[in-house]
């Protein structure tokens, strides 16, 4: 339908044209979702020069722009690239709306996870919290908005292991979140799944544990059959079982994930290389190294082709690879006889200070004669 929609246009606005635009960055962003970002940039490229023609200087069609590009690349770990984008639409949206807005503060809210994406904590939490308090300005009581910059602002202080800072955000966003959203909703979904990740990380299993099957049977009734975020959840539970020993629940979790996400993406895909990492290290650490061996590397490959040889993503899995791949090494030959000979010179110093002890004792046994 995207693609019908752009074609048509495109056959009727026979030079530059908003709709033409907009058309470009729908199918950009439907690619971007569905994580084939090869075919996304391209298009988000052709949008942004195509509306910074139709509008010249500051204007929100090119801010918005900006933001989706500056999206894709951030989704592909290309931070440098990403970076600059966020900031020229930052700053573009400052001049276009002076004081408080909620361009301001989404621009506030991707700038700040990108930097949180980094590991640069301390340039992101100003950004989040100025997009914090923007919003509660801009929406007095509840409001989604609000919500999701608390969520914001928890994850990155969880992210940095300040859990007694994170705990009170986290419930004041799942609260409002019931608040805002009666029954079951997909933000509410988010919030007790996040709650639960606080709990699971601080070793209160007991409390994330419900937390977690709430979230998952809540996107279950939400999203009939196959989904990403029922796919995720069941990752989520996978590792929450997995990280306590529990290993015989969380292998069909590992399991259902990979073939949900197998039959929701064809071809390559980041989540299913997630997947296969996943149940590869689910494998490796019990020692079934044949059997983890094939998805590390079936990971590594799709984590290659879709997100590049230096994503962290990809790294970690080549990293994970190289790693089991020692394990199965075998011993060359020359360690194996310089390990033999160790084993026989500890054995012979052995002999050798019992038959020195035994001397001792005789010659002292002589002595008191």
């Amino acid at each position: 339908l995207y693609l019908e929609a752009l074609e048509m246009r495109k056959r009727l606005f026979t030079s530059d044209h908003p709709n033409v635009a907009s058309s470009l960055n729908n199918l950009a962003n439907l690619y971007n979702n569905q994580g084939k970002y090869n075919e996304a940039e391209p298009l988000y490229l052709d949008a942004l020069e195509m509306i910074r023609r139709l509008f010249t200087g500051d204007h929100p069609y090119v801010a918005s722009s900006l933001n989706n590009l500056a999206n894709l690349y951030n989704n592909q770990g290309k931070y440098n690239e990403a970076e600059p984008l966020y900031l020229d639409a930052l700053e573009m949206i400052r001049r276009l709306f002076t004081g408080d807005h909620p361009y301001v503060a989404t621009s506030l809210n991707n700038l700040a996870g990108l930097y949180k994406s980094q590991g640069k904590y301390s340039e992101a939490e100003p950004l989040y919290l100025d997009a914090l308090e923007m919003t509660k300005r801009l929406f007095t009581g509840d409001h989604p908005d609000v919500a999701t910059s608390l969520n914001n602002l928890a994850v990155l202080y969880y992210s940095q292991g300040k859990y007694s800072e994170a705990e009170p955000l986290y419930l004041e966003a799942l609260e409002m979140t019931r608040r805002l959203f009666t029954g079951d909703h997909p933000n509410v979904a988010q919030s007790l799944n996040n709650l639960a990740s606080l709990y699971d990380s601080q070793g209160r299993y007991s409390e994330a544990e419900p937390l977690y099957l709430d979230a998952l049977e809540m996107r279950k009734r939400l999203f009939t059959g196959d989904h990403p975020d029922v796919a995720q959840r069941l990752n989520n539970l996978a590792f929450f079982y997995y990280s306590q020993g529990k290993y015989s629940e969380a292998e069909p979790l590992y399991l259902d994930a990979l073939e949900m996400r197998k039959r929701l993406f064809t071809g390559d895909h980041p989540d299913v290389a997630q997947s296969l990492n996943n149940l590869a290290f689910f494998y490796y650490s019990q020692g079934k190294y044949s059997e983890a061996e094939p998805l590390y590397l079936d990971a590594l490959a799709m984590f290659e082709q879709t997100l590049g040889t230096n994503h962290p993503n990809t790294i970690t899995v080549r990293n994970n690879l190289q790693i089991l791949q020692q394990q199965l090494m075998p011993v060359p030959f020359y360690k194996r006889l310089l390990n033999n000979l160790l084993a026989m010179l500890t054995l012979l110093l052995h002999r050798l200070q019992l038959l020195i002890k035994r001397i001792i004792i005789f010659s002292w046994r002589l002595f008191r004669r």
